[in-house]
């Protein structure tokens, strides 16, 4: 009885949770050791919030990645984006399968709920395929992106600039050793292009690189019998999202921070800018010199961000589509949600409303405490100006993708820490919480139905 009554607290939500809590209660620790850090030594704060954002992979930071951590620091705040990348659970379950050979029941739950959220047939060969694509693709990208920075830097510090790049970039975490980001390299379409693909690939979802997979390696290559709908969804929303994210920032930055750049490199940073808005946090422009336009359009595609099943935050892609189909259903005074000619489920169309729905809440809220900690003495006209700017940050630390306008660094304790919650919220996602904390058995009654004016 006690056992049965433990494997029902310790369901696959809970599970993610305290383990993601625990991982990044590890990397603080070790991120306040002296060895970790040039000068002194990291506050409980600041190093809570760099183990959060690396775990979480989100990329935004309250000290300068290059310069302030040493080797060390470097490589735990590395492994923790490869961690929190992956999913911590995919890489104990693995290893767990490798040591004893099987699945526990458990087990297939925590991956389903950090994966697919869906049954998995062989959840052996998918996590074979994570690793396998994982490693290949960290490892193409590294060798790269080393080719490209051996122009301005020697051999060893090149190759190691270009896994850490490679990793943060594949894992969707926006962690970079370079001061400015990729500022200095805006028009040098290499590192761009590579970086670009990079993201592409880790907020895709491991479902569709594990079907693109078998595509590869299929003699008759059709595109309809090899991705599944899932897929399919999935690639023409993301690039549906690049191309109206690159066309709406090239038109609002174009007399802006575009400005005297050749069309090429106005192109590549618009392009640049769509992409990473979404997951990652790399930028080759300084965001806080944006349009007011354009950063409200980036903090759409930040709530939006990857696909389900990536490294990447958000609501997530699909859920996108599933609302924006429903919306157009009610419109057209349909009943059903259709998408590409296929019936979406309502249990489906629910959980997505949920979700949007859980996460603008989540923002307001975190939004506005943010706002009253930050005021600190300021007046209420004068702290208007911080609104977008702070609304900015926690929906960028929401969706894990590390944009900031430059007022990470300057939050006060009870800001950072507004953040560091809304980073582990936004990486594990407002439903995988609520189940977490809620009731697990319900009443099985029906309450009597009434009509209620609504719209």
């Amino acid at each position: 009885m006690n056992q049965i009554k433990k494997a029902k607290f310790w369901g696959s939500s809970r599970i993610l949770i305290f383990s993601f809590l625990s991982i990044i209660l590890a990397g603080t620790v070790l991120l306040m050791l002296p060895h970790a850090v040039h000068g002194d030594s990291l506050s409980f704060i600041d190093a809570l919030f760099t183990s959060t954002s690396a775990t979480c992979v989100t990329g935004l930071i309250v000290v300068d990645t290059g310069s302030r951590f040493t080797l060390f620091g470097q490589i735990i705040i590395l492994l923790l984006i490869q961690l929190g990348g992956l999913g911590i659970m995919t890489f104990s379950t693995f290893f767990i399968f490798l040591i004893i050979g099987k699945f526990s029941l458990s087990d297939r739950d925590v991956i389903q709920e950090t994966l697919t959220q869906s049954p998995i047939k062989n959840i052996t060969g998918l996590l074979k395929t994570i690793f396998i694509f994982t490693i290949s693709i960290e490892v193409i990208g590294g060798l790269l992106l080393t080719l490209c920075f051996l122009d301005q830097m020697p051999l060893k510090k090149a190759s190691y600039y270009g896994i850490f790049h490679s990793i943060s970039a594949f894992c969707n975490a926006g962690f970079s050793l370079l001061p400015n980001s990729f500022v200095d390299y805006q028009g040098t379409w290499s590192i761009n292009l590579i970086l670009m693909v990079l993201i592409v690939l880790g907020g895709i979802g491991f479902v569709v690189l594990n079907e693109f997979k078998r595509f590869l390696f299929k003699k008759e290559k059709q595109f309809r019998s090899s991705f599944s709908f899932h897929s399919k969804i999935a690639l023409i929303i993301t690039s549906i999202l690049i191309v109206t994210g690159a066309l709406i920032i090239y038109l609002f930055e174009h007399h802006n921070v575009l400005t005297n750049k050749p069309l090429q490199t106005k192109l590549l940073i618009a392009l640049f800018q769509s992409v990473t808005s979404r997951t990652t946090g790399f930028n080759t422009v300084d965001i806080s010199s944006l349009t007011n336009a354009s950063l409200f359009f980036i903090i759409i595609l930040m709530f939006i961000g990857a696909s389900p099943g990536s490294c990447g935050g958000g609501i997530k892609t699909t859920t996108a589509g599933v609302v924006f189909a429903m919306l157009v259903a009610h419109f057209q005074n349909r009943d059903e949600v259709n998408i590409a000619n296929r019936r979406i489920p309502n249990n489906i169309v629910s959980k997505a409303i949920s979700v949007t729905f859980l996460s603008i809440v989540i923002i307001m809220l975190l939004t506005t405490l943010i706002v009253e900690v930050e005021r600190a003495g300021i007046s209420h006209q004068e702290s208007r100006g911080l609104f977008l700017e702070l609304l900015f940050e926690v929906v960028s630390a929401f969706g894990t993708v590390g944009l900031s306008t430059g007022l990470t660094s300057g939050l006060s304790a009870a800001g950072k820490f507004i953040i560091i919650l809304a980073m582990f919220v936004g990486r594990l996602g407002p439903l995988t919480i609520a189940l977490a904390i809620g009731k697990k058995e319900y009443p099985r009654f029906k309450y009597a139905q009434e009509n209620l004016l609504v719209g």
